[in-house]
């Protein structure tokens, strides 16, 4: 007979480590990271000083800041060779697809891939934080049919990126809402990526595989695509007018809306709220006011209907209207995610190496028949 066992779907609720790097809470609406909240890091921070803190577990002082700021400038460049075979990727192919690939393949030629040592994976996890973005970039230069630029070294991390995304370097308007939106997505608890490269990571396998699998769950839209759906029912929505009837219409269908809900958040999502601020501020100022002012008006009608039910606006609801903004097309908004979220991979890896470093190996409840008898192939029917 099979063991009892209670299942927690989905592994909801269930606590297999310990973690200093982000903390949510999803009653209040609250998220921190290191025990800092959010909102203080997206008005005073910058990217480059969150990547250190995720790793070091820890805020740099000045010297280590800029010591820190140097080594990723120092390997933003990808090896011309590296950056023709991304040429050769299917330009229909899905970005998240893409980039996945184009991680592996940096992985199959790096001779060091297979050194676990902790050293390594700081060094390599650092250099993964700065090509993220070249990768990203000449991608979505190759699929435009232009060239990949090349990163330039007197550039912040943000402005670097929108730089070799969009050929022209970013006002300070535009350098700070990229910066912001990549610190809100860097680190957000055990999500199904972060989960995904620490299990791998765990069978003592190298970074860059760790990666991959990380890449491979970003991907799906129940995590990672979902601003780009959120982007997608705007355009297909069309007016603010239209709002409530399309509303009533998913509610009887009992389809989901985009942008909605969240698994840990029941109350606004902080990061939401962040960008909700700088999309108004983005409609104001280059005429982007017909995509939020649809945005608003979804959010009151699911003031009346969802939020009695605890589903909020989340992180991907306003973030499509911010990143349209910067230039960047609605097949890329995952790869973005990824350049962002790459910091809190790498973070959860070095932390999870230090402190547990176990083989996750979680265990599924047997519901088959025991002892059935073989049955040669000549007697079956």
């Amino acid at each position: 007979m099979a063991e009892t066992m209670e299942i927690k779907r989905g592994l909801e609720g269930v606590v297999f480590t310990e973690s200093e790097l982000s903390y949510i809470n999803g009653a209040e609406g609250k998220l921190y990271y290191l025990g800092i909240p959010i909102e203080e890091l997206a008005e005073h921070s910058t990217y480059e000083e969150v990547a250190f803190l995720l790793l070091h577990r820890r805020l740099p002082n000045k010297a280590e800041l800029e010591a820190f700021d140097q080594k990723l400038k120092e390997k933003r460049a990808l090896l011309v060779e590296k950056v023709a075979s991304f040429a050769d990727y299917p330009r229909n192919a899905h970005p998240m697809a893409a980039l996945r690939t184009a991680i592996s393949e940096l992985g199959l030629f790096d001779p060091k891939e297979e050194d676990t040592s902790f050293e390594n994976l700081y060094d390599t996890g650092l250099s993964l934080i700065a090509k993220f973005p070249t990768v990203v970039a000449a991608l979505k230069r190759l699929r435009e049919g232009k060239f990949p630029i090349e990163p330039r070294n007197d550039l912040s991390h943000a402005a670097n990126f929108y730089y070799m995304l969009n050929g022209e370097v970013p006002s300070k308007e535009q350098e700070k809402l990229l910066d912001v939106a990549l610190i809100l997505h860097a680190d957000h608890g055990m999500n199904a990526s972060t989960f995904t490269a620490l299990v791998i990571h765990a069978t003592a396998s190298d970074l860059y595989s760790s990666i991959v699998g990380a890449i491979g769950a970003l991907k799906g839209p129940r995590h990672g695509g979902a601003n780009e759906a959120v982007l997608r029912m705007i355009q297909g929505i069309g007016d603010a007018s239209k709002v409530p009837e399309w509303f009533q219409e998913k509610l009887q269908k009992k389809e989901r809306i985009m942008g909605m809900g969240h698994r840990v958040y029941k109350a606004y999502d902080p990061r939401a709220r962040i960008l909700k601020r700088y999309a108004e501020a983005v409609a104001k100022a280059h005429g982007h006011s017909r995509e939020y002012e649809i945005l608003v008006a979804i959010e009151k009608e699911a003031e009346k209907y969802l939020a009695p039910k605890g589903i909020y606006p989340n992180v991907d609801f306003y973030s499509g209207v911010v990143y349209s903004d910067l230039g960047i097309p609605p097949e890329f908004f995952t790869p973005v995610f990824a350049v962002a979220r790459i910091a809190g991979w790498v973070g959860h890896i070095l932390e999870y190496t230090e402190k547990d470093n176990r083989l996750i190996r979680p265990r599924a409840k047997y519901t088959g028949p025991l002892d059935v008898p073989y049955v040669p192939i000549e007697q079956r029917g």
